[in-house]
C-alpha cells in the first residue's frame, strides 16, 4: 500500500488451468505476491471447468501470499461442475465473487461473470424467438446483479471484476463477427451509474488492453495473452 492509501492490484484473466498440463503458475503467483497487494483473477480460471483443473490451480495458488479475488468465466461452466470448482477455489482462499461485493484494504471489490449481448446500437434486443429473448434476459440479469452488488459498496474506491467485456474498445483486435459474444454494453451502462476506480475483464484474448466506458471509467482487458505495460501476463494497477 502506498503512502496515499492506494493499493497495487495485479490482475490477470484466462489462465485456463489444465489437469494434465506441464504449465505451473506457482512462480507467477510468487512474483505477483512481491509486486502487488491483491491478486485479481478475471475468469476462465480452468480450461474445461473440471474439478481436477480447479485442484491443480488451487495447488499453484499456495505460492500466493496476498489476498486473491476473482470471478468465474464461461470455460469454468463447461463441464457442469461449477459448484465443485467454486468450492475448491474458495477452500484455497480465493474470494470468488458472483454478484457480491467485499472490501479489502479500504477498496471495494465487486464481481460478476457478465454475459454476451453486443455493444452500443448493435446490442441484441429482446425480440423474436424465445431463445433470443432468453439470451437477452440473461444479459440483463447479469447487469442487474452487478448493480445490486455495486449498491453494497461503502468504500471510497471500487474495482469491478468481470469476465465478459463491458465496452467494445477492449475487444478490438478480435474478429468482428464474434464481438456480440465477447460482452455487453449493459454492463458498461450499469458501471456508469456509480463512481468506479477501475474495471478489469478477460475473455477477449486478442483484444485491446485499455479503454473506458462512456462515463469515463477506466477499463482494462487483463486476459493473459493481451500485451500489457508490465510486459508480463498480468496488469499492475493502482487503486
Amino acid at each position: 500500500m502506498n503512502g496515499d492509501g492506494a493499493i497495487k492490484v495485479a490482475a490477470i484473466g484466462d489462465l485456463h488451468a489444465q489437469e494434465d498440463a506441464q504449465t505451473s503458475y506457482r512462480d507467477l503467483f510468487g512474483e505477483v505476491s512481491r509486486e502487488a497487494d491483491v491478486l485479481v483473477l478475471a475468469g476462465d480460471l480452468t480450461n474445461l471447468g473440471k474439478p481436477k483443473e480447479a485442484e491443480r490451480l488451487a495447488e499453484d495458488l499456495r505460492a500466493c501470499s496476498i489476498p486473491v479475488v476473482g470471478v468465474l468465466g464461461n470455460h469454468d461452466y463447461e463441464s457442469g461442475s461449477v459448484e465443485q470448482v467454486t468450492a475448491t477455489l474458495r477452500q484455497a482462499g480465493v474470494h470468488l465473487l458472483d454478484g457480491q461485493a467485499m472490501e479489502l484494504m479500504d477498496v471495494g471489490f465487486v464481481g460478476v461473470k457478465g454475459f454476451v449481448g453486443g455493444f452500443g446500437a448493435r446490442m441484441l434486443s429482446s425480440f423474436g424467438e424465445p431463445a433470443i429473448k432468453a439470451m437477452v434476459a440473461e444479459s440483463i440479469s447479469e447487469a442487474m446483479r452487478l448493480e445490486n452488488a455495486m449498491r453494497q459498496v461503502r468504500a471510497r474506491r471500487t474495482l469491478v471484476v468481470l469476465h465478459y467485456a463491458p465496452i467494445l474498445e477492449t475487444v478490438l483486435g478480435e474478429p468482428p463477427e464474434i464481438f456480440p459474444f465477447l460482452g455487453s454494453s449493459r454492463l458498461g451502462e450499469t458501471i456508469d451509474r456509480f463512481k468506479v476506480s477501475a474495471v478489469v475483464h478477460g475473455h477477449a484474448h486478442r483484444g485491446t488492453y485499455e479503454g473506458q466506458t462512456p462515463g469515463g471509467a477506466k477499463v482494462y482487458n487483463v486476459a493473459m495473452h493481451v500485451a500489457k505495460p508490465t510486459g508480463r501476463p498480468y496488469a499492475l494497477l493502482e487503486v
